[in-house]
């Protein structure tokens, strides 16, 4: 029991399928993932934290405008500090996802942030005061985070103004990222419109 997640889903049958997730992708057995903050001050310390706790500190964003579909929605930050109540949050969401799939919500997780990494981005580069955007690649540790934050922002964008709440909000985003669902998932559209952009630039 020590050794697993909540105490009910083994971490160790979990798989990292794409090779430059593995070694970001921390897997590590806790039963409550917090950190408490121990890896902040150290280089490529997030690499050591847990990506159910990355995902919980994801959640903990503050009040901002998030552009999507030519409009702006607004996310509160609610959950700003509030470390426990964002696990709690996770928790539901994973009890939710194990319901309806029967299948181990870490590993379906995994799956939802390798399908929803871009692995091209743009920049902007200036050169004799021209400015002008150019393709580059995205390290596997940025693509990561990229996918961490399109899927907690679509499950905060998904409960905001609405019915649903935010663990049911993240379970379903959990599960069409999972399976790769361009129509229903925004993690997977954002991916998309990223790389689309960088093939323009190129």
């Amino acid at each position: 029991m020590e050794d697993k997640l909540f105490g009910k889903y083994d971490l160790h049958e979990v798989k990292v399928n794409d090779p430059s997730f593995a070694q970001y992708i921390s897997l590590n057995a806790v039963a409550v993932p917090h950190s408490f903050g121990r890896h902040a001050k150290k280089q490529f310390g997030k690499g050591k934290v847990n990506v159910v706790e990355r995902l919980a500190n994801k959640l903990m964003r503050g009040g901002t405008g998030e552009k999507t579909s030519g409009k702006v929605i607004r996310t509160d930050g609610r959950l700003q500090g509030q470390k426990t109540k964002a696990l709690s949050i996770v928790e539901k969401a994973f009890a939710i996802v194990e319901k309806r799939t029967k299948k181990n919500p870490v590993q379906l997780l995994v799956d939802a942030l390798q399908n929803a990494a871009p692995r091209e981005d743009f920049t902007r580069v200036s050169m004799g005061g021209v400015s002008y955007q150019v393709a580059v690649d995205v390290s596997a540790s940025r693509r990561l985070d990229m996918s961490l934050r399109n899927v907690t922002l679509a499950a905060i964008m998904g409960a905001f103004d609405k019915k649903k709440t935010l663990a049911e909000a993240l379970a379903d985003e959990i599960e069409f990222a999972a399976k790769g669902d361009v129509n229903s998932s925004y993690a997977i559209k954002k991916r998309d419109e990223t790389e689309r952009m960088a093939r323009s630039s190129r």
